[in-house]
């Protein structure tokens, strides 16, 4: 085996994309935590704020909030149907379009999860402007990748 020595931006610790993975694969370990006591996990918490936030949401804009496709998004919501958190229903104006609404106990989820993000705040240790800083450079980028996707990479030099 030889030793290659890959320039700086080959270095997996200057990776910018690494360090968001290696952010998010914590942060939402760190979610757990407060999750599995409620008997969820970090994505059916995330289509519960999203419910919370807006209550009968077309399926398909539940994807796009969430940044889900259909093949991993039916599961999820059909499980949490299964568990009577919410309901799915056809729209009366439109029998192709599927609602999401959260039941009584979906609701009630609510009052029991209001101080994981106090919670999570305080586990992190993070001011409160620097995370609404992060957030926004992360939004921006977010922002500046949705524009990027669908071009493709120069080719490299050989």
């Amino acid at each position: 085996m030889t030793d290659m020595c890959p320039n700086e931006d080959q270095l997996l610790d200057n990776q910018l994309c690494f360090a968001l993975y290696a952010a998010s694969k914590a942060m939402t370990q760190a979610y757990r935590g407060y999750l599995d006591p409620l008997g969820i996990t970090y994505p059916q918490y995330l289509v519960f704020m999203v419910l919370w936030e807006q209550d009968g949401i077309p399926l398909k804009r539940l994807g796009e909030r969430l940044y889900l496709d259909s093949g991993t998004l039916t599961p999820l919501v059909k499980r949490l149907e299964k568990e009577g958190f919410l309901t799915r229903d056809r729209a009366k104006e439109d029998e192709r379009e599927i609602r999401v609404r959260l039941t009584a106990k979906g609701r009630k989820l609510q009052q029991k999860a209001a101080a994981i993000p106090g919670a999570m705040g305080c586990a992190a240790d993070v001011d409160v402007k620097d995370a609404v800083r992060m957030r926004d450079e992360l939004k921006w980028l977010l922002q500046k990748l949705q524009t990027v996707r669908g071009t493709r990479l120069p080719e490299p030099e050989l």
